[in-house]
């Protein structure tokens, strides 16, 4: 398992060793130990599994604030996405600052986000499928967002076209807006 430092500090990017022969490939997508030695030591509580049919499809930029604050790991289970973290800790250096990576059946990459960062994603292929653990349980009176295109964010989506949103990603606030749950533990 191969962990990588991204540009935001506790974002990391881990690839998957994958095993291979004429009947496929296995690959250990988690281990609570290697992570650990790596720096992340986090329990995952609950996994999800989700499918945009459409490409061009953005979801996010998601968070939940304390007392279920989330950490999530992160991967792509069929066609390809761009798995975007925005660093929403107030105090923190990269306050304001993203990093994206693009996840895909492919190339087995998953993206570390811990608590205190908003996620989101932009679906690359049609039928993109999107699996991920959380550390915390779905908590819908503790969940916020960001607005996916928040001029102030900058984000690259590497969208053609109008992206497909739910109406409540649509309305979020900007960051500006934002009164952020989360403080760097620095600060």
């Amino acid at each position: 398992m191969n962990i990588e430092a991204t540009s935001l500090p506790d974002v990391f990017c881990v690839t998957p060793r994958r095993f291979g022969d004429a009947r496929g490939f296995f690959a250990e997508t988690w281990s609570r130990s290697r992570m650990a030695r790596a720096g992340i030591d986090v329990e995952f509580v609950q996994d999800n599994h989700s499918l945009s049919e459409a490409a061009g499809t953005v979801r996010g930029l998601h968070f939940q604030a304390a007392p279920h604050a989330q950490a999530k790991l992160v991967r792509c289970g069929r066609g390809r996405l761009f798995d975007v973290a925005v660093d929403i800790r107030r105090g923190s250096a990269s306050y304001g600052q993203w990093v994206g990576v693009e996840l895909s059946f492919e190339n087995g990459r998953q993206l570390y986000i811990p608590a205190g960062f908003a996620h989101g994603f932009v679906t690359l292929e049609p039928g993109t499928e999107i699996v991920y653990k959380c550390s915390d349980v779905y908590a819908p009176d503790t969940e916020g967002s960001v607005r996916w295109d928040d001029p102030d964010l900058g984000i690259d989506w590497p969208l053609s076209g109008a992206p497909v949103l739910s109406d409540k990603d649509a309305a979020a606030p900007l960051l500006a807006d934002l009164d952020s749950p989360f403080t760097w533990e620095g600060a």
